[in-house]
């Protein structure tokens, strides 16, 4: 589908934000597993406390198998189905389902999906996804790294598809690589993929080097960085490097794998953002939003921290819905090291 007016895209009309639910995610029954049900609760308690920043609440539907299968071969998703019809049991060791896994996974598939009908239709500016499981590791084929379906792949490829968008620019921050959107988008030059992932760290994918293939070569931005990574390395690399890319994109749409994991309290990777300076990176996806006429949209993944987790949700939601000025600092030497790196195509 050829890329379509501005108008047409983006709309007029803007409402309140937008945030997806369902109480299936509930159900997603993990154990004692950093993944858990208690995640959305935290959440939505923080969310409670603030009158939800202004957010409309809005029920995610589940994802129509038409839509799930463009993504995800029908294989994997009956065989997700019947795990979960079978009472349960794990993909792999990190990978679990229970009884209301199935129903769950489509829920998250299917708000995401919902969420970009809605801002590519004008309804609203900005939307957020606050449902489980997460998605950025799941392979067409491989359920793994606690996802079962690609949740922000499945509706980028519906944002393509079906709703008139030519170009979408998704930022994957969680702090593991989102290997899964990856891969799906390897080899085609109408998404732009920019992840900032702490290396190494499973599940060991993501290099400088890795650029794309095919038409989709130069379209695939990775950016590894170490572990003790804080506030002032992330917000360089998105503000130097990712944020230019972005710009020259000029995306209909733009979407965030959202994970919380790189906070300094997440116990399962090791760098040092603050709940803040995820409000920081959110500025500054806004402000591209702004700047190329394109809505944004944010689908939950990792944060394992329950307070962490929380706080940093809605610091993010409340920098999206509101706007403002960007912060800015001076390119470290990783950065510029990095930004000569991708400028040589290496």
């Amino acid at each position: 589908m050829g890329r379509a007016p501005r108008s047409a895209v983006y709309g007029n009309g803007i409402a309140e934000p937008l945030y997806f639910r369902h109480a299936s995610s509930l159900e997603h029954d993990t154990g004692a597993h950093p993944e858990g049900p208690g995640r959305i609760p935290a959440i939505e308690r923080e969310l409670e406390r603030r009158d939800w920043l202004g957010y409309q609440r809005r029920e995610a539907p589940a994802v129509g198998l038409d839509v799930l299968t463009r993504v995800h071969p029908r294989a994997h998703v009956d065989s997700v189905r019947a795990v979960s019809e079978s009472g349960g049991g794990a993909f792999d060791a990190d990978t679990l389902a229970s009884a209301g896994s199935y129903d769950a996974a489509l829920h998250a598939a299917g708000g995401a999906c919902a969420m970009v009908e809605s801002l590519l239709a004008g309804q609203a500016r900005v939307g957020f996804c606050g449902l489980r499981p997460p998605g950025h590791h799941a392979e067409p084929t491989t359920a793994m790294g606690f996802c079962l379906f690609n949740n922000v792949a499945v509706a980028v490829r519906h944002a393509l598809d079906a709703l008139g968008a030519g170009r979408v620019f998704v930022l994957d921050w969680d702090v593991h690589h989102g290997n899964g959107t990856n891969d799906i988008f390897h080899a085609t030059d109408a998404v732009l993929f920019a992840s900032i992932h702490q290396s190494p760290l499973y599940p060991g994918t993501g290099p400088l080097e890795d650029r794309g293939s095919g038409s989709g070569e130069g379209f695939t931005l990775n950016v590894p960085v170490p572990p003790r990574s804080g506030e002032p390395e992330w917000l360089s690399l998105v503000e130097h490097i990712v944020m230019p890319a972005a710009r020259a994109f000029e995306p209909d749409l733009v979407l965030v794998s959202a994970g919380f994991d790189a906070h300094r309290a997440d116990p399962l990777a090791d760098c040092r953002l603050e709940s803040g300076s995820f409000a920081a990176m959110a500025l500054h996806v806004r402000a591209l939003a702004d700047e190329v006429g394109a809505p944004v949209g944010a689908v939950l993944e990792g944060g394992y921290d329950l307070e962490a987790l929380s706080t940093s949700v809605a610091a993010t939601m409340e920098a999206l819905a509101a706007g403002g000025e960007p912060p800015s600092v001076e390119p470290d030497s990783a950065t510029r090291a990095v930004a000569a790196r991708v400028e040589a195509g290496s």
